[in-house]
């Protein structure tokens, strides 16, 4: 019973990061890259972090990422370097975190 709702929630996870793909290709890409790395003309200009690496996944927790997808992210000075994601179902943001966590090499 543990192992079949091990799967399940495997089968979930996979499922929204799959889901996630599409947006994180649509809406992220842009300045974060199709792997995450940031190396877009875009991404270099505003200094994002390379989510590809595992350190900076491992210090990034979902709640942040969730929140910088809801509500946007400004620099130290307050600066918005990150608009908020708009029109996005909390499901289509938690499947975004998802898939930002497959980036991790």
């Amino acid at each position: 019973m543990i192992l079949i709702a091990g799967l399940l929630c495997v089968s979930l996870l996979n499922s929204s990061a799959a889901d996630g793909k599409e947006v994180w290709t649509k809406s992220c890409a842009k300045c974060h890259g199709a792997e995450g790395k940031g190396e877009t003309k875009m991404g270099q200009k505003l200094g994002v972090k390379d989510y590809s690496s595992a350190s900076v996944q491992d210090a990034l927790t979902d709640a942040a990422a969730v929140k910088a997808v809801k509500e946007g992210f400004a620099d130290k000075d307050g600066k918005v370097v990150m608009k908020p994601s708009e029109g996005l179902s909390d499901d289509e943001v938690k499947g975004v975190v998802a898939y930002l966590r497959t980036l991790k090499k």
